[in-house]
Parts: C-alpha cells; structure tokens; sequence
C-alpha cells in the first residue's frame, strides 16, 4: 500500500463485489499510470501537450492491458448487464456499414451495365475479339469482387476497434493548474486516444471514462471502476457528513458489541448509520435540538431497516439526560461553518461529554479549525502526554487528505493539551471538499467527579 495526497494506492485480486464492501473508499480506479509531476516552468505549451501526448502514445500496450481488465471486471460484476448504449450504437454503426456496402454494390451494378453495353459494341464491330473480350470483363469482376470483399473485412475489423467510446475527466492543480486548463488537457488526451485507438468520444453517456490528475506531486492516469462513488451509500436516504468520514471516525472509537454509544449531535444520524451497520450487537443513541434534523434521521433509519437499533432523542447537548460515567464510546460531528456558531460552547460541550464517559471509554470527534484554535485557547489544565501512550497507526481513507503522522500528529495533540481527564490520543487531518477538518480520538484518563 502507498498513499499520497488524496489517493490510496494497492494491489489485490478481488472482484468487484468485494471491492464494493469497503467502507472508507470513496472512488475506486483502475490506474493505467502513475509518473512523476510535470514540469511547466519556462516550458512551452506546446513542449508540455506533447509530454501529455506521450501518456499514451509511449506505451499503448499499458493501455489495452488496462482496458482488457476492465471489461473482465464488469463481466465478472454482472454477466447479463452490457453497456446501456452499446447495443444502440451497433446497430448505429452496423446501419452505417451497410449503407456503404449498398453504395458499393450499386456502384459495381453501373460499372457491369457498362461493361455489358461495351461488351455488346464490342460484339458488333470485331466478332473475332469477342471471346478474348468476355475474358477480360470476367476477370475485371473477378478482381473488383474480391476487392470489395477485402474491403469489407477491413471495415468488420475496424468496427471491433471502434467499438469503445469515452470520454476524459480532469483535475489539474498546484502549478499545473496554474499553466492550463483541465479543459485543454482533456482536449489533449481525447485526441491522442482517437488517434491511438480509434475510440469515439462521447461526453454524455459512454462506456469508459479516463480519469488524469496533474499536479505538484504525481501525474495519474486511471479509470474509474465504478459510475457511482462508493460512499453513496444505498441505505442513507439523506445525506448528511460524508459516509467514508463517518465510517472512519466509527472505525476509530474501538467499538465492541453490548457498548453503549451516543452521538449527542447527531444530525441526520450518518455516524450511527454507519456503526449499526458495521457493528450491529450495540445500544446506540442519537441527540439533537433540531426537530428538522431528527426527522431526517428517522427516515434515514427507517430507509436502513436501523429503527429498533438507534434511539433518538430531542435533547441539548450540554444538558444529557444520562447519569454520569455511563457512556462507553462517543463520537460526534462538532457542526461548523458559518450556519453553526458555537463560540465557547465547545467548552461546555466537551464538559458534557466528559461528565457522561466512563474511564478508559473513548471519544471521537471531527473538529474544525477553529474549534481546535478555541480549545486551545480554553484548557483548563496541561498535563504532558506520555509518549508511549500515544498511538501512531494511521489509517488509508481515499480521496481524504491523511496526515503524515510521524511528522505532524504529534505537533496538533500538543497544541490541544488534555481538556480535564480527556486525553488526545490521535489526530487525522481530512478533506471535506473545499474546507480541511480534524478527527480527534480521547481517552478518560480518570473520574471527573
């Protein structure tokens, strides 16, 4: 396994219905290649379309290789299942075929009347040549009828290789993106495709899309396996955090079966979801003050067949109707941005948190940056962390940005300094799109009676 910014990167020998039982892969490709970054500065266009160019035109075998394993796979996925628009264009393209081969025919018809008539002058002026005549115009059609049928084969063979059609999606960033386009990159790859292959594009629905990621740290080329990411989940109705995130945080909290786990900011109840589905044998509860968001979280569980697994409650955060030191695992999604304005209620609400956990029991929480800035600035204690308690596994979730830990998880959990007998014990960074987050694990260290 190798990953990088935003990508994981490993080898196995499942089909697809396996690959699809994972839980924190948000896309799946196929990688065709994986090279290092271009170089734009003081380099032409030009110069850098045709090293573009050269993705395919280098190695084209990588190519039908590539594309040999992916029709595979689908076959493996579903046997009966052929592309939606294949047939459409067969028949499109077999229409087309035989349009041509009329041409032909009606073409080799006039030439044979004319023959024919010539033949008849022929007849008339020079008897004594007639028979040398017909010889001639019989080998004429022989040789014009063996060319058309040659003629045809070749179309039959050209058809088989263009039969596939695609289209090109990019995303170019860093100084790459800077450069040029995705638009011009993916006119770039089209053409050298077409030319290579003789593939047709189709932007709106074709069999196969080719995926290219330019920029400071790799140029990639692969094909996605799938049409429809994998973190949209088929039992979430309404979508709320982004499943691969809620499942990561719900990987994280160690959960075991008879746990008692609460999410007292639940929202549309993604997290719970995706604990209930995963570790099913637990008493899970879901709270929120907003009556909106908990209706969206019972349609959520009832879509999922989870209602007798989860218990909603219309409570306050920083009020749990729990006794104290009864919760063994808590994860929770802090909301964020400008529709949420906490201020120093994160203070409060990790109070809360903390008064309701028992010791050794276990905290997970996705924090913004400026939630970190405010607990920072609100710790009431600073107790230095022992290092060899610190836990320093990270954990491969595609298409988010992981931080490095050696380099980086020890520096944020000494900027968050144990709040009262909550201990930091590890810290991701992710992406969600267009903002970055951090996923904070606790431990109760001891009573905070």
């Amino acid at each position: 396994v190798e990953y990088t910014s935003g990508k994981v990167f490993f080898t196995t020998c499942s089909d697809l219905n396996v690959l699809k039982k994972l839980k924190s892969a948000e896309r799946l490709f196929l990688l065709i290649k994986k090279e290092f970054p271009l170089t734009v500065s003081s380099v032409s266009k030009g110069k850098i379309f045709n090293e573009i160019q050269r993705f395919i035109n280098d190695d084209p075998e990588c190519w039908l290789n590539a594309i040999s394993i992916w029709k595979n796979l689908l076959e493996l996925d579903a046997k009966k299942e052929e592309f939606p628009h294949k047939d459409a264009k067969l028949l499109k393209r077999k229409t087309g075929d035989n349009e041509i081969i009329t041409a032909k025919k009606l073409k080799i018809e006039q030439m044979q009347k004319k023959e024919e008539n010539r033949k008849c002058q022929l007849e008339k002026q020079i008897k004594e040549e007639s028979l040398e005549q017909r010889d001639f115009i019989t080998k004429r059609e022989n040789f014009q009828e063996e060319e058309f049928q040659g003629d045809t084969e070749k179309a039959a063979v050209t058809h088989d290789q263009n039969n596939l059609t695609f289209r090109v999606s990019c995303r170019c960033s860093g100084t790459v993106g800077k450069a040029f386009t995705a638009q011009e990159v993916g006119k770039v790859i089209g053409i050298a495709l077409m030319k290579q292959f003789g593939w047709k594009a189709d932007l709106r629905n074709p069999n196969l899309e080719v995926f290219i990621h330019l920029n400071d740290i790799y140029s990639l080329v692969g094909i996605p396996v799938f049409r429809v990411p994998l973190a949209n989940r088929a039992y979430i109705r309404t979508a709320g955090l982004r499943a691969t995130i809620a499942w990561a945080m719900a990987s994280l909290a160690e959960i075991r079966a008879g746990a008692f786990v609460l999410d007292p900011m639940c929202g549309l109840g993604t997290i719970l979801l995706e604990a209930a589905k995963e570790w099913p044998d637990v008493y899970y509860v879901g709270a929120d003050v907003s009556d909106s968001q908990l209706l969206g979280a019972c349609d959520n569980l009832r879509a999922a067949g989870l209602k007798d697994k989860i218990e909603l409650l219309k409570v306050s955060v920083i009020e749990l109707p729990l006794p104290s030191e009864s919760v063994d695992v808590i994860i929770s999604d802090i909301p964020f941005g400008k529709k949420f304005k906490l201020g120093k209620d994160i203070k409060s609400i990790l109070q809360e948190m903390e008064r309701v956990l028992h010791v050794g029991g276990t905290i997970v929480l996705l924090l913004s940056e400026d939630h970190h800035r405010r607990l920072r600035d609100c710790k009431e204690s600073s107790i230095p962390l022992n290092s060899k308690n610190s836990h320093t596994e990270t954990t491969g979730v595609p298409e988010t940005e992981l931080s490095s830990f050696e380099a980086s998880n020890q520096e944020y959990l000494d900027q968050i300094s144990p709040f009262g007998s909550l201990v930091p014990v590890e810290c991701y960074k992710v992406g969600l799109g267009k903002t970055d987050a951090f996923i904070y694990k606790y431990k109760k260290s001891h009573s905070s009676l």
